[in-house]
């Protein structure tokens, strides 16, 4: 009998496990693949911030290790192998030995309350086999970690798949949405002979009706993979021509590149975002891309031997997609020629071919508890008091479907219908009530993946980081409802809330201390200053002063414990960027001078610092002890630059 048992190892995973034991709990962890971190070490590299205020706890302390990996702070893109190690060095850690290669067969219940799952080997892995006979894990407390939800499904708990109907939360971007984004030109025929319906569709374009804005129907969001390549001619290996390659599957690709012929790959066929050591995270991009949309409607309730078959189509389209624009003679020679520089990265995925072992389920069932998050959440028209963890990102949703659309002259024509990515706003808490079941469902089941919310939320909520922040989270509860003997549903949020927020890493050690520009009891301001909302910045703003006229803003530290502590100011980009982690060089539209005071409470050291240079990231202020007596604090100063001072969080890091 163990006191928490998490299924899934994904990155959610990891930190639920951690966080039950590092709560005192004894704890099994079940992954049914050979791979820890789910799709943050499966290829997914860029990571989906939204913004770094919302990454709290284990999350922003694996942000951490990675920079330290790197040299940095911390770092948010990085190669899958790292991430995949530090999943198991925190395990390590932990003194915790994962169940690898085992899946969920069943659940038993008693009443309300799961009494143990019964587990199976993943007899698609053939090192699994070996196990035989079935387990039965009995614990007090379940969660489901897992991205398709099979747990909580299995348990009996309230769920849904697909779109809501904008009607059924009073929602906007809910439902059929048939917009511009990733979308083909106009013009692009979608039968196999131009212009005769009669000789059938293209590979990939469905037979359904487009149905009005706003209806729901039971669509997925299009799955991919998020390949990691290397130009790297040392570390490269060639793409082949794959097994049961079919070139007619790509034929949307030529139509579409006979509208208008990209200059380069990227931001055209697909989305490079480069990764260190001369390696990508590539994502989809375009009317026809990485996304196989349409391939996917059925895996979130599908068989194991479906989902199988699924993931083997997807792995087969992404081979074969990159392989015909590298080979197929009717692709431009400069296409081909550009594609034939990348190739599968050696020191990458080596027991699978060196390409990723986790496709990307950007969304399967979705639970329907007391409370489920709405776009009206993401937008800060509804607020919640049980917040125990942030979101950030856009409303984000890939195509649902490939359909036939007819122009406003009965032309037929191809169109992607699904995609939505609406955003301008700031982080914004996650319901406690999204991550439990009704009572009456199951009493003791946490759900911090397939979490309580709407298609459209979900699509805000469902980022790497988040998951990670609402694993920590469901692993503390999970602990705290043994210790309080409740059922999930009825443990004091408030104390949850307050060990989130005070013992952020669950080892007892000293908080950091970050203070950001929209903090007015930490910030005071002298002079004139702009609080704008875009660029990269670190919370809900920033502060821009007048060009070079003489203005300061003051962090005041009040209530930090006396230590040692390195401090760091953000450096944002005044435009532009937030969403993900843009490499941003230098950027001549901020000073290259600014004054910076700090007061450590005894004693001020002063210095100057160029704003220009280390954009989206973390100045080093230096270490600093910090004493008791008057509140330290951080002054930036205008210091006669041409161009005018940003003024956006300051953070006391403690020295270990």
């Amino acid at each position: 009998m163990f006191d928490v048992c998490v299924y899934g190892g994904t990155s959610a995973g990891v930190m639920a496990a951690v966080a039950a034991k590092r709560a005192g709990k004894s704890v099994v962890l079940i992954e049914p693949g050979k791979h820890l971190g789910g799709l943050s070490a499966g290829g997914l590299g860029a990571t989906d911030i939204g913004n770094k205020f919302a990454v709290t706890g284990l999350a922003r302390d694996f942000y951490r290790r990675i920079g330290t990996h790197y040299g940095h702070l911390e770092q948010w893109i990085f190669e899958p192998h790292v991430a995949e190690n530090l999943f198991v060095t925190y395990l390590k850690e932990a003194s915790l030995t994962p169940l690898m290669g085992l899946r969920l067969r069943s659940v038993q219940k008693t009443g309300n309350r799961i009494t143990a799952i019964v587990l199976e080997p993943a007899t698609t892995l053939p090192r699994a086999q070996g196990r035989g006979n079935v387990q039965t894990i009995s614990a007090k407390q379940f969660i489901d970690c897992s991205y398709e939800g099979d747990l909580m499904a299995q348990a009996g708990v309230q769920y849904t798949v697909g779109r809501e109907a904008n009607s059924q939360y009073g929602e906007t971007w809910n439902g059929v949405q048939l917009l511009d984004k990733h979308q083909f030109p106009d013009g692009v025929d979608p039968y196999r002979v131009p212009g005769k319906p009669e000789s059938g569709l293209l590979y990939g374009v469905s037979t359904a009706k487009l149905q009005p804005n706003g209806s729901g129907d039971q669509t997925i969001q299009a799955y991919n993979y998020r390949m990691c390549l290397t130009d790297d001619p040392a570390n490269r290996l060639p793409i082949t021509r794959p097994v049961g390659y079919d070139s007619t599957k790509y034929e949307l690709l030529l139509r579409q590149i006979q509208k208008k012929v990209p200059k380069e790959l990227t931001w055209n066929l697909m989305h490079f975002v480069m990764m260190p050591n001369h390696k990508t995270d590539i994502n989809n991009c375009g009317g026809l891309s990485t996304d196989m949309i349409g391939a996917n409607h059925d895996y979130p309730n599908a068989s194991y031997a479906r989902r199988a078959e699924i993931i083997r189509d997807h792995e087969l389209y992404t081979k074969g997609f990159f392989y015909f624009i590298g080979h197929d003679p009717r692709m431009p020679k400069h296409l081909r020629d550009e594609m034939l520089q990348w190739g599968y990265p050696k020191d990458e995925y080596r027991d699978n071919s060196h390409f990723s072992h986790q496709l990307y389920i950007r969304e399967a069932r979705r639970m329907v508890g007391d409370y489920v998050m709405t776009q009206a959440n993401c937008e800060g028209k509804a607020t919640v008091t049980d917040g125990i963890g942030m979101a950030a990102y856009t409303m984000d949703s890939h195509n649902c479907q490939r359909l036939v659309v007819t122009d406003k002259n009965g032309v037929a024509m191809v169109r992607n219908e699904g995609d939505v990515q609406v955003g301008g706003f700031g982080p914004y808490p996650i319901s406690y009530r999204a991550l439990v079941p009704k009572a009456a469902e199951c009493a003791n089941l946490l759900v911090p993946v397939c979490l309580s919310a709407s298609h459209i939320a979900y699509g805000s909520i469902r980022m790497e980081p988040v998951f990670m922040v609402l694993g920590q989270t469901a692993g503390v509860a999970a602990a705290q409802a043994i210790d309080e003997n409740k059922a999930v549903q009825g443990i004091d949020v408030a104390r949850l809330q307050h060990t989130l927020r005070d013992n952020p890493l669950l080892n007892g050690s000293r908080p950091e201390l970050l203070v950001d520009n929209d903090d007015s009891a930490r910030v005071m301001r002298q002079g004139n200053w702009q609080r704008i909302t875009k660029g990269s910045k670190y919370g809900t703003s920033a502060l821009v002063s007048a060009g070079a006229q003489p203005a300061s803003v003051r962090f005041a530290a009040m209530g930090i414990k006396p230590g040692r502590y390195r401090i760091y100011m953000y450096n944002p980009t005044r435009a532009g960027g937030g969403g993900n982690p843009d490499q941003v060089a230098i950027q001549t539209d901020k000073a290259d001078r600014v004054a910076i005071r700090v007061f450590s409470g005894q004693k001020e050291v002063i210095q100057t610092v160029n704003q220009q240079r280390q954009n989206n990231d973390w100045i080093n202020l230096g270490e600093h002890t910090i004493v008791a007596g008057k509140a330290p604090y951080v002054e930036l100063a205008t210091a006669g630059s041409a161009q005018p001072t940003v003024a956006d969080a300051v953070l006391f890091l403690p020295v270990k």
